[in-house]
């Protein structure tokens, strides 16, 4: 038996019957804002979506089954767009993936990666070099002397060697299969779609699989694999936001998941860092060794620094997906901004929102004379009106920066 509870990110919440056993999962894995039972009704469970969307199925020991999907408030054509561009943003247009007819979050993922797979496959398989290391009776390559005396104790055969085999079971390859061999095992993928993965597993057939809790292969886009990299893009996508866990008296939890407040930040500040490239510069993202205080013991991680050809830091910003007030932004966020102005000396600090009561406000600091800014994007634009509101966003922080921060 199948049961299925379906949440909205960041909806109101539902008040829904679920075994106190999956309930009390739910709560512990903190896949939703909020998991708690129901104080006044026995069994029922009070249940709110927060940033986390996607699908998860709590298997429990009598055969039943719990499926919790959490649909995104954005488009999910549009969520795509907020992804690729994040990880790719010279390459990555809207409508370079397509959805079909699904309007769920996983249906559609799992054709789009079938549909570029197939892309990329219809060529045949991409081969290259890969460093094999193992121990053989001829002698290939290089010999490992070290492994060998570790190894052998002075034993001639089998050799300890090393050597670059052109195959096609490198990390390309190897990211592909992970990707599809992973969405044939999670749930709500629709049949149809389901055969054509089925397909493209036939075709990888001969990659080595990699081993759960293994690190996915690094791979570096190059001309060679350019008919690649849309397809390893969403592989990725789908390697990243995929979990499995298996839990204390018999339960299986399963799914995937995208994070939209990492979604959104990393869109923002991928956007921030193109916008600003005329400008010379270089943006760092998540900037690290950033500290309050002088003895270097209240550490400061904002999401994006811009450095000026001087090596200056003039700009810095963060992003917040949500704003928690339906009168106004969170005082906390100012709290934080004001910290990394601080930090790095600066004048202004800007806070960029996903939604807000205005497209900008702003509070000067008494005392200080530091000015926060407070911005708010509108991701249901069309993508190309969403990157002209970040370039004029960018040229708002450059001009606010002063006219030496080029």
């Amino acid at each position: 038996m199948t049961a299925v509870v379906s949440l909205v990110e960041y909806a109101p919440a539902r008040v829904l019957p679920l075994p106190d056993t999956v309930g009390r999962v739910l709560a512990a894995s903190k896949i939703l804002e909020e998991a708690a039972p129901d104080p006044y009704e026995p069994g029922m469970w009070r249940l709110r979506a927060g940033s986390n969307v996607g699908v998860v199925a709590v298997a429990v020991p009598d055969g039943e089954t719990i499926t919790v999907r959490i649909t995104p408030k954005v488009p999910v054509a549009r969520l795509f767009f907020l992804l690729g561009y994040s990880r790719d943003p010279g390459g990555w247009r809207d409508g370079m993936v397509d959805v079909a007819e699904h309007s769920e979050l996983l249906p559609a993922l799992a054709h789009a990666v079938e549909r570029q797979t197939d892309r990329a496959l219809r060529r045949g398989l991409l081969q290259g070099y890969r460093t094999v290391e193992e121990a053989s009776l001829v002698v290939r390559g290089r010999i490992r002397e070290a492994e060998q005396i570790r190894r052998r104790f002075g034993m001639p055969l089998p050799v300890e060697v090393a050597y670059d085999e052109f195959t096609t079971d490198i990390a390309e390859n190897r990211i592909l299969r992970a990707a599809v061999d992973r969405l044939l095992l999670l749930p709500d993928v629709p049949l149809a779609v389901r055969t054509r993965l089925m397909r493209q597993r036939a075709r990888l057939a001969d990659i080595t699989p990699l081993v759960r809790g293994q690190a996915i292969p690094a791979w570096r886009p190059t001309r060679l694999n350019a008919r690649y990299h849309q397809a390893l893009h969403l592989a990725k996508a789908v390697l990243d936001g995929a979990s499995a866990e298996h839990l204390p008296g018999g339960l299986h939890m399963d799914g995937f998941l995208f994070d939209m407040n990492r979604v959104y930040e990393d869109f923002v500040c991928a956007a921030l860092r193109e916008a600003l490239r005329p400008h010379g510069g270089r943006s760092v993202l998540q900037a690290k060794g950033i500290y309050l205080d002088e003895g270097d013991s209240v550490h400061l991680r904002p999401d994006f620094v811009w450095y000026a050809a001087s090596e200056a830091p003039r700009i810095v910003a963060d992003a917040k997906y949500k704003a928690g007030k339906q009168r106004g932004y969170p005082n906390e966020d100012l709290y934080q901004m004001l910290a990394y102005c601080t930090a790095f000396g600066l004048p202004e600090g800007h806070l960029v929102y996903a939604k807000g009561n205005a497209p900008h406000t702003s509070h000067r600091v008494r005392s200080a004379g530091t000015v926060l800014h407070q911005h708010a994007l509108d991701l249901a634009v069309q993508p190309e009106l969403l990157l002209a509101e970040i370039r004029v966003l960018a040229q708002r922080m450059v001009t606010g920066a002063g006219e030496d921060a080029s």
